[in-house]
């Protein structure tokens, strides 16, 4: 079996002719952005130039967004979970989210109004500590479940956050399912980065907050003096994340969108096959959904996100684990004169996959079938650091996943 194999996206269609992507216009994205602040945790994160891999891979640029830098967290996800429950404190106060008070509500001044409230996720760990620390900020007890096989540290992490967090013998989607039940029966509020039928207004608030990472990188290109990528490498999981990214993408910048990849591990790769089967309608992956790339280990395709994906994305990837692994090592040990990112295992995906592509045995067919040339500007989206430090020094320093030519 190939190592990746490649989808061009058959469904794909012009901007303004697919999903509405009204959630992600530059007057949406700025009141998130506004939001987030209120906090005095928030800083842009980095936008790193690995301008010395580019021209090794003969590409105009390499831009990689560190998320490993985001509110002390180690990962992009608490931007999604802290808008969305910013959004259900505004409403159960009565008060637009433009106008809501963040350091009154983390200084106490409001528990009387918020006490009694609770909240439930789901999460392969990252999404669940940035809902855990909100919910400590917001003095609110959060409930976090975790799939089997999930990292010790990173239950660890949740659990230092305050919050109260198990690991569960389910798969991923069967955990979401299973905090969906215990939110119901103890009257938590389920606040979950993946949407289904009847549930998809907190979904959409999450997406919304991931608005955030993709205004600061736009900004951050333009003062670079590029107005938009060419290409952006997305890595999915549910999908909330790429549809957001590209969402924004899409419906924000002006002139041509770039060229969207969504990139999967192979035993989780529900939008390619969704993508491949042709009619529009998501399928799901199901059994164990084994992949090291843990924060991607999703079988099924948010609802909300599916659409953009499916209208907007222009192909799709489903690799192997070592392509992931082998980004890590590339970002850890980079070229000469580019800086070093630490990048988890679906943090480092896109980079090991572009490298592969346009270095490997098919690089000239996959190239050109990507639109990927010397005038190409590639943006890649880092969206975690070590968030499992042993798991980064198996890969980073002992060689766990090698590539194909390398195995003993």
């Amino acid at each position: 079996m190939q190592e990746m194999e490649l989808l061009l996206n058959p469904q794909r269609k012009p901007v303004g002719e697919g999903a509405k992507l009204a959630d992600f216009t530059r007057e949406e994205s700025r009141r998130v952005r506004d939001y987030h602040r209120k906090f005095r945790e928030y800083s842009p994160t980095p936008l790193v130039s690995l301008l010395n891999l580019a021209k090794s891979l003969g590409l105009a640029n390499i831009f990689v967004k560190d998320e490993s830098k985001r509110f002390g967290l180690n990962a992009f996800k608490v931007l999604g979970g802290s808008y969305a429950l910013g959004r259900v404190l505004a409403r159960h106060l009565r008060t637009p989210i433009e106008e809501l008070d963040v350091e009154g509500i983390r200084n106490g001044a409001f528990a009387d109004k918020t006490r009694g409230l609770a909240f439930a996720t789901a999460t392969d760990g990252n999404h669940g500590r940035g809902v855990a620390w909100t919910a400590r900020q917001f003095h609110c007890p959060a409930h976090v479940f975790m799939p089997r096989g999930s990292a010790a540290v990173r239950a660890d992490n949740i659990r230092a956050c305050g919050a109260d967090c198990r690991i569960t013998d389910l798969n991923y989607d069967d955990t979401v399912r299973l905090a969906g039940r215990q939110a119901g029966e103890n009257g938590w509020i389920m606040v979950q980065d993946t949407a289904w039928k009847d549930y998809e207004e907190i979904p959409r608030w999450v997406m919304q907050g991931y608005t955030t990472l993709a205004g600061e990188a736009l900004e951050q290109l333009r003062e670079r003096g590029a107005e938009s990528p060419s290409h952006l490498f997305l890595q999915a999981g549910v999908g909330s994340f790429a549809g957001a990214a590209l969402g924004f993408f899409a419906a924000v910048p002006a002139g041509k969108p770039p060229a969207a990849v969504i990139v999967e591990p192979r035993n989780a790769d529900c939008h390619f096959r969704s993508l491949a089967a042709g009619d529009g309608e998501p399928r799901a992956v199901k059994g164990d959904l084994t992949t090291m790339m843990a924060g991607l280990a999703c079988g099924e395709p948010s609802t909300l996100s599916w659409e953009i994906i499916r209208d907007y994305a222009a192909a799709a990837l489903s690799v192997d684990d070592h392509l992931a692994a082998n980004g890590m090592r590339i970002l850890a040990a980079p070229l000469p004169g580019d800086p070093r990112v630490v990048s988890g295992e679906s943090g480092a995906v896109g980079c090991g996959v572009l490298e592969r592509i346009c270095s490997g045995p098919e690089a000239g067919t996959l190239r050109k079938k990507l639109g990927l040339d010397s005038g190409s500007t590639v943006l890649l989206i880092s969206t975690e650091g070590d968030t499992s430090p042993e798991i980064y020094r198996d890969v980073v320093w002992r060689g766990r996943f090698p590539a194909p030519e390398t195995r003993a």
